[in-house]
C-alpha cells in the first residue's frame, strides 16, 4: 500500500495536532490546515508535513491548498476537521458577530473542509472525520452558538456520508467530552477563579459525575479518528461516536442520588 496522506484542519494545537503527530508517527504524509502559521511550522518542523496557514472556513483558500496538496502528493486519503472554536452566551445574549464567528469556526469551516476535499477523497476511496462534541447532543449551559453549530455538525455528517457513499467516500463524526486542550484549559479559568483552585482541580470538579472521572487526552481523541480513517472501520459511515468518558449516559436527574451515598 502506498504511504497515505492526511490533512488536519485545526493542526496547531489540541486534538488537531495530536491527530497530526500521530499520523505521522504512522508513517502518512500530514497536511497541516490552520489559522497561524507560527505553530503549523514548529510541528512541520518536528514531524514533516506540508503547511498550508489559512482560514479552512474560508472558501477563498481551498482551491489553492488543493492545488498544493495534488502538486505534492497527488491526492488525499483522509480528512479530520479540527477546526473549532467557541460561542458563549444565550441566546439574549449572543450578539451577531458572536453568533457569525460561532457558526464559522465550527461549522462553515468543517462544511468549506468537506467541500474542497472530498472530490479528492473520491479518487482514492478516502474518508472524512469531523470533529463534534457533546454539545452537538446536549446543551450547556449559556453556549447558544456553540451548541446550535455543534448540533448541525451532525445534519452535514449524514448529508455527506449519504451523499458520497456511493463514491466510496466515508464520513463519521467524534464527538468527545472534556478534553485537556489549550482551549479547554481556557474554560476552566473562571472555576479556578471561583473556586480558588488549579487547573488539575478545576478539571476534576466538571468530570465528578463523567464514569471515567476525568477528561480525555488530544491522544486519546486522535486514536478514535485514526480507527475512523483506517480500514477496521471500512463500513461505518454517517456514525457519531461519542468518546466522552461516559458523559452523555449519566441520568442526570439520579445525581442527588450519588450524592447521598445511595448509589455506589
Amino acid at each position: 500500500m502506498s504511504q497515505r496522506t492526511l490533512l488536519i484542519t485545526g493542526a496547531g494545537t489540541g486534538i488537531g495536532e495530536a491527530c497530526a503527530r500521530l499520523f505521522a508517527q504512522d508513517g502518512a504524509n500530514v497536511v497541516l490546515v490552520g489559522r497561524r502559521r507560527e505553530p503549523l511550522e514548529r510541528l512541520a518542523a518536528e514531524i514533516g508535513g506540508l503547511v498550508l496557514a489559512g482560514d479552512a472556513a474560508s472558501s477563498q483558500g481551498w482551491q489553492a491548498f488543493i492545488a498544493q496538496i495534488r502538486e505534492r502528493f497527488g491526492g488525499l486519503d483522509g480528512v479530520v476537521a479540527c477546526a473549532g472554536g467557541l460561542g458563549p452566551g444565550s441566546a439574549t445574549q449572543t450578539s451577531d458577530e458572536v453568533w457569525q464567528m460561532a457558526m464559522r469556526s465550527n461549522l462553515d469551516s468543517a462544511f468549506q473542509t468537506a467541500r474542497a476535499c472530498i472530490p479528492l477523497l473520491a479518487e482514492r476511496g478516502g474518508s472524512l472525520v469531523l470533529l463534534g462534541s457533546i454539545a452537538s447532543l446536549a446543551a450547556g449551559p449559556e453556549v447558544c452558538g456553540y451548541t446550535t453549530a455543534k448540533h448541525a455538525l451532525l445534519g452535514l455528517n449524514r448529508s455527506l456520508a449519504r451523499d458520497f457513499g456511493p463514491q466510496g467516500v466515508r464520513v463519521n463524526c467524534v464527538c468527545p467530552g472534556w478534553v485537556r486542550t489549550p482551549m479547554a484549559d481556557e474554560e476552566m479559568q473562571p472555576l479556578m477563579d471561583h473556586y480558588g483552585e488549579d487547573l488539575d482541580a478545576a478539571y476534576a470538579r466538571v468530570t465528578a459525575d463523567v464514569p471515567l472521572r476525568r477528561p480525555a487526552t488530544s491522544e486519546e481523541i486522535a486514536r478514535v479518528c485514526r480507527f475512523l480513517l483506517g480500514e477496521d472501520a471500512s463500513i461505518i459511515t454517517g456514525a457519531t461516536l461519542v468518546a466522552d468518558g461516559g458523559s452523555t449516559i449519566v441520568d442526570v436527574p439520579t445525581l442527588a442520588y450519588d450524592r447521598m451515598g445511595i448509589a455506589q
